[in-house]
This record gives structure tokens, C-alpha cells and sequence, in this order.
């Protein structure tokens, strides 16, 4: 009964590409037109197995990058699905900017099913977004990361916490400053309301793009210094220049 009444649906309402709109001939693993799957690289190993930077050879095993050889990072491991680019970066930019709130609950169902073959969930105690100023949360009507998390949380019964990271500071957008500018930017623009809900959590802190680093970073710094006992990063999308990548591998977060 189920899959006659799926197929008077898709009659109804055919499957449309996420990120074209094109009429699909059925629902594939990923709710993207042949083409436009074609356009999604997901970043796999060899990475560094600190921030997650994919390298440009294919070949040879994870390794810390140049970066996390000489600077500690306060999170434990970040990991991102696929390269800013093409079919994610138009995603995105649909999610975001057109306020396509639909789009971002199939792209955290995407997080989802990634983070869940990557590692054991059952590792995390809390689900944290990153999150954004209330007055940026005023002009967008949401905040892109919560949408995000909020499919994790459902998917692996991990609590969300929305409110126990706060961006004190209104920063100015990222978009365009270098990677020294946006560090600056972010320096002291965090705070956790209650250390008590931190103190002690393996939190999973959750974005939807890691370009530098450096929102992702002051974030988990704060985390750690309200007593966290370890935070891992997650994010749809990691903005990198042309790397090739290989086969998948991933290092289990808070190891060692």
C-alpha cells in the first residue's frame, strides 16, 4: 500500500532536484538531478585529522596539516561533508539567503547520515549550533545552523541546546576578509550563558560552513574554557582550492 500510494504521489508531485528544480525520474540516494550530483565533491581522506583539510595528492594516509603541526586547536576533530562549491554552494546559498527553510532540513538529514558513518553518536552528550546575533537572527528569521543540528539531534536522540552559546557581539559578515581579519573579527564575540550546562558535555558543535576556521574556533574555545570535556566539529561544507581526494576515512573524535 505504501509504495502505490508513493507512486501516486510522485505522479502528483514528481521529485524535483533540490537545487535545479528539474523533474526527477525517481528518488535517488541524494535528492539531486544526475547533474547536479555530479557537482558535489564530499571530502574524503587523505585529511588532516585535526581540522579536516583534505590534501592535494590522493595518495598516502591522514596526517596533521602544516597549520595543526604548530597551532593546537581547541576542538578536537572537525569533519565537513563536501567542498563549498558548485551543487552545495548553490544549496546553500538557496538554504541561507532565499530563506528555503525546507532545503535546510534535507541538507541536515544529508549531515545527518554522514556524521552517522563516520562515528559512533553515541559518543555525544549535546548537539550546539553555532549561533548568530539577534539582530542577524531578526533580519534572517532563523538561524541556518539550528535547522541543521536539529536533524541530528532527531535522527541520533542527542539533545540541542540553542541557547547555551551565545554571540554577545553583532560581528560584521566574514564574507571577504582574510583569514587574520576574520580571526579578529570573531576575538571575544562568543560566551556560554551557563557553564553548568557545559561543564563536562561531549558537544558537537555544528555549522554550515568552515571557511578559515576562525567562528568555529573562538567557539569551541569558549566551550572548553566553560569545562567542556571534549567538542568535535561538523559542518555541510568546508571551503577549500582545488584538492583531489580519495577514498573515505575518518579519525574517531575525542581519541588519544
Amino acid at each position: 500500500m505504501r509504495e502505490i500510494l508513493t507512486g501516486i504521489a510522485d505522479v502528483i508531485f514528481p521529485p524535483r532536484c533540490l537545487t535545479c528544480g528539474v523533474i526527477m525520474d525517481s528518488h535517488g540516494p541524494l535528492p539531486f538531478c544526475p547533474p547536479c550530483s555530479a557537482g558535489i565533491r564530499f571530502i574524503r581522506s587523505p585529511l588532516c585529522p585535526s581540522c579536516g583539510i583534505p590534501f592535494a595528492s590522493p595518495e598516502g594516509e591522514d596526517h596533521l596539516c602544516g597549520e595543526c603541526l604548530v597551532t593546537e586547536k581547541p576542538y578536537a576533530v572537525a569533519r565537513a561533508v563536501g567542498y563549498y562549491e558548485e551543487t552545495l554552494l548553490t544549496a546553500i546559498h538557496l538554504f541561507k539567503y532565499r530563506g528555503r527553510t525546507g532545503i535546510g532540513e534535507v541538507l541536515g538529514k544529508i549531515m545527518a547520515d554522514f556524521a552517522g558513518g563516520i562515528w559512533d553518536m553515541n559518543i555525544f552528550s549535546l548537539i550546539l549550533p553555532v549561533p548568530l546575533h539577534r539582530k542577524r537572527l531578526r533580519e534572517r528569521g532563523f538561524n541556518q545552523a539550528v535547522i541543521l543540528a536539529r536533524e541530528l539531534s532527531k535522527k541520533f536522540s542527542i539533545p540541542l541546546d540553542f541557547t547555551a552559546l551565545r554571540r554577545k557581539v553583532p560581528t560584521a559578515p566574514q564574507v571577504g576578509l582574510g583569514r587574520e581579519e576574520r580571526s579578529a573579527n570573531v576575538r571575544g564575540a562568543f560566551t556560554v550563558r551557563k557553564p553548568e550546562r557545559i561543564a563536562g558535555r561531549r558537544i558537537l558543535l555544528v555549522d554550515d560552513v568552515f571557511t578559515t576556521g576562525s567562528t568555529l574556533t573562538e567557539c569551541a574555545g569558549v566551550l572548553m574554557q566553560a569545562k567542556a570535556e571534549a567538542v568535535a566539529v561538523l559542518t555541510l561544507a568546508r571551503a577549500v582550492h582545488d584538492h583531489d581526494i580519495a577514498t573515505v576515512s575518518a579519525p574517531e573524535p575525542f581519541s588519544g
